[in-house]
């Protein structure tokens, strides 16, 4: 009797953690649709065109006094966002592990972010004033939340589940992202067809995104429960929180190692997303249709690059795997050093071996750390992983900048980033995660 009461028991308890994570799958699948189509693909070049429209004679706005180049605008209001995140984020984490109420807090930075990006439907003539502060609160909120949906992972999967736990979040977010884009791309390019205007297209394409934001957040907040933490500790400011955080990193030297990996192979791969339509345009002369396109293709493929590098993360250990995934970068962007101009099909085969390791990536780099985190502290430091994911990836825009101003080549800015991925490499090889674990005060996976 006792024995079946205990496989009951233990039945009922991996009923209950299945549950929690088909429902914290469905956060990814409600906000990657923000990172998509609102700020890869819309937001940009829609917010540039209003601030334009709003500026002086020599192509400034002035936003409370200060003069700034309209099309400097976007990149500053992103800036803006990263430093508010980046005060927020270790006073979020430290309440959310110091109350263990992670969900209430969860709700409200998606709520707030969600808000914010329905409301640049209202974005129109010369309100550039107002797309900036959507953007600052929307981008911001972003992080907060995600920062804090990361840290339910140690709690919903014990340590032989992560890696696959980790892989099929992000793959349910770049397939949400790769559906609602070609919404979006038939709206857009249909759209006198369906009786607006491309401006009106846009604010639909924008706002959508944050509709949908909002509706499927609703399936996390009801799966996912709050488990209360077994000590309290006091929450304090922002930056002083920041410090006691980093702090307390130095008592786990490994975990910060590869957070230090982590941050340079990141920054690489940031740089890549980011610079990659940049180099297909000016360098390989291609139309925005066929850059669109590419990012599609890179959503696509990203689901089965995350799920393909979670089964191989089951056999090799996800450390084996993020460092082979790291030598496919090195080649990936080695081959597109080479790709020629004005041929979109080699630019597509490009995307694809993005795509093919972008999800597996991130997805085992997310699981790996969550190991590597002391109990009680969830929150805490995945907000320094996260400023390590969107606040700190700054040096690989700067050494593709400084590389083409120096060269006049894109080709030879593209290839610099290779650099971030051998480092990252090195970095990461060096560290025992098998040791980090242990001393973390986690058990250790018999494959890691």
């Amino acid at each position: 009797m006792g024995t079946d009461t205990v496989r009951t028991d233990a039945a009922d308890e991996a009923a209950g953690r299945r549950r929690e994570q088909r429902g914290w799958y469905f956060y990814d699948w409600a906000c990657s649709v923000y990172s998509t189509s609102v700020l890869t693909v819309f937001l940009g070049p829609y917010l540039t065109a209003i601030a334009e429209s709003a500026a002086d004679t020599e192509g400034y706005v002035h936003p409370l006094g200060i003069p700034v180049r309209a099309g400097s605008f976007f990149a500053y209001s992103v800036s803006l966002s990263v430093i508010l995140a980046v005060l927020v984020m270790p006073l979020a984490g430290a309440a959310a592990d110091r109350s263990g109420r992670k969900k209430p807090l969860l709700a409200a930075a998606a709520y707030v972010g969600a808000a914010a990006t329905a409301g640049m439907f209202f974005l129109d003539g010369d309100r550039y004033l107002l797309g900036g502060l959507l953007l600052v609160i929307a981008n911001a909120a972003q992080s907060v939340a995600m920062m804090l949906y990361n840290s339910y992972l140690p709690q919903i999967a014990p340590p032989e589940e992560r890696d696959a736990v980790s892989s099929r979040g992000w793959a349910f977010g770049y397939a949400a992202g790769a559906l609602v884009l070609v919404l979006n791309l038939v709206l857009f390019t249909a759209h006198d067809t369906f009786g607006v205007s491309e401006s009106m297209a846009v604010r639909i394409c924008l706002a959508s995104a944050g509709l949908w934001w909002g509706a499927f957040t609703l399936v996390p907040l009801r799966r996912l429960r709050d488990r209360r933490a077994p000590e309290t500790r006091a929450t304090v400011p922002g930056l002083r929180q920041l410090v006691a955080t980093v702090r307390d990193m130095r008592r786990h030297p490994l975990t910060l190692g590869f957070l230090l990996a982590y941050l340079v192979y990141n920054d690489g791969i940031q740089t890549v997303i980011s610079q990659a339509s940049v180099y297909g345009s000016e360098e390989l002369g291609l139309g925005q249709s066929t850059l669109i396109g590419a990012v599609l293709l890179v959503q696509i493929l990203a689901v089965a690059g995350a799920l393909g590098m979670g089964r191989l993360a089951r056999r090799y250990g996800a450390k084996r795997t993020i460092l082979g995934s790291l030598v496919a970068w090195t080649l990936t962007l080695a081959a597109g050093y080479f790709l020629p101009a004005g041929a979109p099909v080699w630019f597509f085969a490009l995307a694809s071996g993005i795509g093919l390791v972008l999800g597996g990536s991130q997805a085992l780099s997310r699981s790996l750390f969550s190991h590597l985190v002391p109990p009680g502290k969830e929150a805490e430091y995945f907000s320094a992983y996260e400023m390590s994911d969107r606040g700190m990836s700054w040096l690989g825009p700067l050494l593709f900048g400084l590389t083409y101003q120096l060269t006049g080549s894109y080709r030879d800015a593209i290839i610099s980033l290779v650099a971030f991925f051998i480092l990252g490499f090195a970095l990461l090889a060096r560290v025992p995660v098998r040791q980090a674990i242990s001393e973390a005060g986690n058990p250790v996976p018999e494959r890691i």
